[in-house]
């Protein structure tokens, strides 16, 4: 999931059969031995460049998860202003963490995970989210990856110091005194790798300075409320191992076909084919077509799935956001129809279900300064589509309101508990069906607080 302009700035390991005793084991616990030992045998990028074998298939039996809130949604209450709803928040402190559909893993949990890393997905399984986002490209050879975009390997995976970065679209340029002179311009693409090759790659925090004169210093860049803690081993994923491991982890999939970089047909392959090759992967895994739910920001996607696999095509979401919904020559406002590209009735009308806008789409302020269903909620309800959400969590601290995924909100928005009152309005009167977030242990907690499934 992802918007254009909004989103954020960005194994080689065993896996031992005693994982399927992991509900003994704390995930957490794990990966602080794992840090401090590579913290003390070697450097954040030590011997980087040297050639990776290639990380074998995540596909597992089905693991027994230890369930874990973890300190955060009890951080969140805690912030609240009082309220009936904190009280309630806080009345379920002592509940057990339970699994539910109403929680939906965005990347994993990038908030302090490498996204789309198997780290990040065990983790936010481990919070409760029933359902795993694979954002699907395509590599050079054709295979189906996660990544959440075409061409960001330079700012997600340790690309620029492998052996790979010579085969990066724009790579890096060192001059004669060793300064790095092209950081705002460096692109390196899915499509120019092999699968293999970037099953090699080791996964990041997504980030990246674009003012560096050195290779070390573009990759260290991650905003200082995000962490490096759990950045040891990001190892990335195809999309066939994305469904053997939320299959094994008991978790349903929504995988968003992202928009191709290059130009098509690549290599002779077509955006139909590579619209179809995303449902074919599924139905090869056997995977139930009510427990897939494929997204797109491009409407003709669901045209097609709609169209072609029509199983598939019922579940498909329709994303979107102000970058293309919006009418030619408006500013998109959320309780003015006249500004929107589709209307609602349009967007029905061609067979789709499912709508994702992002909270400050359906939510607004009403003159007592409370938060209420927009204008485009409303429509969305009366035409009968259902609306899931995204992406909470990907913003920093909310004492200066947040920033784009709090848009209109004003002082509404003014200390990290009021999080808890956003959910609960997305929840209880837009009436979301599931909310993606970066950290979905919270989602997850309200969630069970609540009695969602």
């Amino acid at each position: 999931m992802t918007i254009s302009n909004n989103s954020g700035p960005m194994l080689n390991r065993s896996k031992k059969a005693a994982v399927k005793k992991f509900s003994k084991i704390s995930l957490t616990l794990s990966l602080t031995i794992t840090s401090v030992l590579l913290i003390t045998g070697c450097g954040k990028y030590n011997e980087l460049s040297a050639e990776f074998a290639p990380i074998p298939p995540a596909a597992e039996p089905t693991q027994d998860l230890a369930y874990t809130y973890g300190i955060r949604p009890f951080y969140l209450v805690k912030d609240m202003d009082d309220s009936p709803l904190k009280d309630q928040l806080l009345a379920c402190k002592g509940q057990m963490p339970s699994k539910t559909n109403f929680s939906i893993a965005h990347r994993g949990a990038p908030l302090q995970f490498p996204e789309h890393t198997y780290d990040s997905y065990f983790a936010s399984a481990q919070m409760g989210a029933g359902i795993s986002e694979c954002d699907v490209t395509f590599t050079e050879d054709g295979d189906l990856v996660c990544r959440h975009a075409q061409n960001d390997l330079h700012t997600t995976t340790n690309i620029l110091m492998t052996k790979l970065v010579d085969q990066c679209t724009v790579p890096p340029i060192i001059d004669a005194n060793g300064i790095l002179t092209n950081a705002e311009n460096i692109e390196c693409r899915t499509s120019d790798i092999s699968a293999k090759e970037f099953k090699s790659l080791t996964g990041k925090m997504d980030a990246a300075n674009l003012q560096a004169t050195s290779i070390s210093e573009y990759m260290d860049a991650t905003v200082s409320w995000r962490t490096d803690l759990y950045s040891q081993n990001g190892e990335l994923l195809t999309l066939k191992e994305h469904i053997n491991l939320a299959r094994s982890l008991g978790m349903k999939h929504t995988p968003e076909l992202k928009a191709p970089v290059v130009d098509m047909p690549f290599n002779g392959y077509s955006l139909d084919a590579y619209r179809q090759q995303l449902i074919d992967t599924y139905k090869t895994a056997s995977v139930p077509a009510n427990e897939v739910y494929p997204q797109s920001f491009n409407i003709e996607d669901l045209d097609y799935w709609i169209k072609n696999e029509p199983a598939f095509g019922a579940n498909a979401i329709y994303l979107m956001d102000d970058s293309n919904e919006t009418a030619i020559g408006k500013t998109f406002d959320n309780n003015n129809p006249a500004t929107w590209k589709h209307s609602l009735i349009n967007i029905k009308a061609r067979g789709i279900n499912t709508i994702a806008p992002p909270p400050w789409i359906l939510v607004t302020v009403n003159d007592n300064g409370k938060l209420v269903p927009s204008v485009y909620a409303e429509q969305a309800k009366a035409n009968s589509l259902d609306i899931i959400t995204w992406s909470l969590e990907r913003s920093g601290p909310l004492a200066d309101s947040g920033g784009w995924y709090y848009s209109g909100l004003g002082d509404v928005i003014n200390n990290d508990g009021d999080i808890m009152n956003y959910i609960d309005v997305l929840a209880q009167q837009v009436g979301v069906r599931g909310i993606f977030s970066d950290w979905p242990a919270t989602v997850s907690y309200y969630a069970n607080c609540k009695g969602l499934k």
